[in-house]
């Protein structure tokens, strides 16, 4: 063993050189600024998600998705996965020692060893082993390695960004569809109680019978919406509690959807940052780095390898004589290895992983492309419902004017009961329009947020 020593660290400080290129960046030409007017400061991507979700029950359902959710915890396995193959890859740049016991027991033929008769034979060995990165393999799968662990890191929070962003929506869908189903609720019984009038009003001789048949179609549609209301109300709090990692429940409400605050501005920050931030398109870049390693590592299968071997012990036909210096063994060489021909194999394994390394380049450029569109959709979203809930608030108070003066015309015998049916259907979807333009705007924040890659911070609130 001490005569392999000089050897192996001889071998182990020469110079090897790097097959294979270094990952550079791609070139992405990214806007000065988005298409949709934003207003100047820090990105709201900056703020924490319990700062920009005020709510204290969506901000409980969110940590507690966040703790249990099962999409998030296989991202998290897959964390660790690839931390111990990045230990496991990195281990081939060092030496390996085995340790080597035998015992055995027999006979050699005669006619090699006359009266040899039956020995027992006893072994205690160390044998060592070290392949000379001459070339970068090694080197090259560790940095591989290392950039899919980074990948995996990115993925995880791309993972949790669209868990916050997954349970703010159905959170806010859920608080309107809640108030959806009040109005649904109190429509029924205000049709109820003019179908009731109205069928008191036929019986006295006063109004005609196709009156009674348009207020019981009224009312029974309230009734077919509110049910349709409330099987929606029970689908969204079954989505919501798969989220948190749960058997299907009743989710516990916080404020209403339109008493939810909503940022009066959304700045962005500049487009250019969008690359640094979204955890997609940074895992996304270390897949291509990955890959790019994975170039060299062909390469270097091309060339010869090295490897160092030193195996040193004791052997002895009698257990006790294990000690003495005559039972010693050692024994120290070199493997040379070089590809001689293959038919072109080697040559085309590193054609193989340069084309990996451009579809994963398309994707890279693909995968930012992807989120320079979500963003300018998001500010769109926001810009136009923001103007879209101003005139859903103006139809919803024509209309409940307009119902309001129906239903005292109709009562004066000035027109007839389809104008009141007319009025009270535009006031039902009235309201129900303007509840969930509330609620789409605050998904549009949400979505923003999500699409400037914000809300992987995790803290409690």
């Amino acid at each position: 063993m001490m005569h392999a020593r000089p050897l192996i660290l001889f071998v182990a400080l020469l110079p090897g050189c790097m097959l294979g290129p270094d990952y550079q960046r791609p070139e992405i030409e990214t806007p000065d600024q988005y298409r949709q007017r934003v207003a100047s400061g820090a990105s709201i991507a900056n703020s924490k998600w319990w700062e920009l979700f005020r709510d204290e029950q969506l901000q409980s359902l969110i940590m507690a998705a966040i703790g249990e959710n099962n999409d998030l915890a296989i991202a998290t396995a897959r964390v660790e996965e690839t931390r111990a193959r990045l230990g496991f890859v990195r281990a081939d740049q060092f030496p390996r020692v085995d340790g080597v016991a035998n015992i055995s027991r027999g006979n050699t033929a005669e006619q090699f060893l006359p009266d040899a008769g039956v020995q027992n034979n006893y072994l205690l060995s160390a044998q060592l082993t070290f392949e000379v990165d001459l070339f970068g393999k090694l080197r090259r799968q560790t940095e591989s390695a290392r950039q899919e662990l980074l990948a995996s890191e990115e993925a995880r929070r791309t993972v949790l960004t669209s868990l916050i962003a997954d349970v703010a929506s159905s959170y806010f869908l859920l608080r309107d569809l809640d108030q959806r189903r009040d109005i649904a609720a109190r429509t029924l019984a205000t049709r109820r109680d003019s179908t009731r009038i109205i069928r008191e009003r036929f019986n006295k001789g006063t109004i005609p019978r196709i009156d009674v048949n348009q207020a019981e179609i009224q009312e029974a549609e309230a009734a077919a919406d509110l049910a349709l209301l409330e099987r929606q109300v029970i689908e969204t709090e079954n989505l919501i509690s798969i989220l948190l990692g749960r058997n299907p429940g009743r989710i516990s409400r916080g404020v209403e959807v339109e008493n939810q605050i909503i940022p009066p501005t959304v700045p962005t920050g500049l487009p250019s940052e969008l690359l640094e931030r979204r955890p997609d398109v940074r895992a996304a870049e270390r897949e291509l780095a990955a890959q790019t390693e994975r170039i060299g590592i062909a390469e270097a299968l091309r060339f010869p390898s090295l490897a160092l071997t030193a195996d040193a012990g004791v052997v002895s036909t009698e257990l006790n004589d294990l000690t003495d210096s005559n039972a010693a063994i050692w024994d120290i060489g070199a493997n040379f290895f070089a590809p001689l021909f293959n038919a072109g194999q080697n040559k085309r394994r590193v054609e193989i992983e340069v084309a990996r390394t451009e579809q994963l380049l398309n994707q890279y450029e693909l995968t930012v492309l992807q989120a320079f569109r979500e963003v300018e959709d998001a500010l769109a979203a926001v810009r136009t419902l923001r103007n879209e809930l101003a005139a859903r608030e103006a139809q919803r108070e024509a209309a409940r004017s307009a119902a309001f003066l129906s239903r005292a015309r109709y009562d004066g015998g000035v027109t007839s009961y389809l104008e009141v049916l007319i009025a009270n259907d535009s006031l039902f979807q009235a309201e129900l329009a303007t509840v969930a333009t509330r609620r789409a705007q605050l998904v549009a924040i949400v979505d923003l947020y999500k699409a400037l890659g914000g809300g992987w911070t995790v803290a409690s609130p």
